[in-house]
């Protein structure tokens, strides 16, 4: 694999897919840090409820890390690993932990709409490749995301 994180392959349907799969677990991955992090140090009148919720999503999230890499790597292709692998492929910036709540919970928003938005585009490649398995891993991390986002934006309009 290259050292920006890029699939080998990426000339072919299988290499879509896996370019994909890559983009979906540094998204991914980029979003549990900011969830976590968020966690750790979100404040205010707020502050039990959501650092409850932001447990429960990023623990969510950590989970589903470890099922898209190893759909990598059932396709033969190596996970990309290292925060500049992910960075290089994630459009999903960090945190900054100094927001208040409010801005918190919008920032996440973003980065579950994104993740969303990455999963999606993973669905039509894995259709177009005959890749049924990676359609339904997708489809399950996109109803995720936007059900995390659904969430976080119902606790935004309080």
């Amino acid at each position: 694999m290259p050292a920006d994180g890029s699939s080998k392959t990426k000339a072919s349907p299988k290499g879509d897919v896996a370019a994909g799969l890559s983009k979906l677990l540094a998204d991914g991955y980029a979003a549990y840090l900011k969830t976590h992090g968020y966690h750790w140090n979100v404040r205010g009148p707020n502050f039990s409820g959501l650092h409850a919720l932001f447990m429960a999503q990023y623990t969510e999230q950590w989970a589903a890390l470890d099922v898209i890499a190893e759909r990598l790597r059932a396709l033969g292709e190596l996970a990309p690993q290292g925060y500049s692998a992910f960075a290089n492929l994630s459009s999903i910036r960090d945190g900054d932990p100094t927001q208040d709540w409010k801005g918190m919970v919008a920032d996440l928003i973003d980065g579950h709409e994104t993740v969303a938005k990455t999963a999606a585009g993973l669905v039509e490649a894995a259709e177009a490749a005959g890749d049924a398995p990676t359609a339904d891993l997708a489809t399950q991390r996109q109803a995720a995301h936007e059900k995390h986002a659904w969430m976080l934006r119902a606790l935004a309009d309080t």
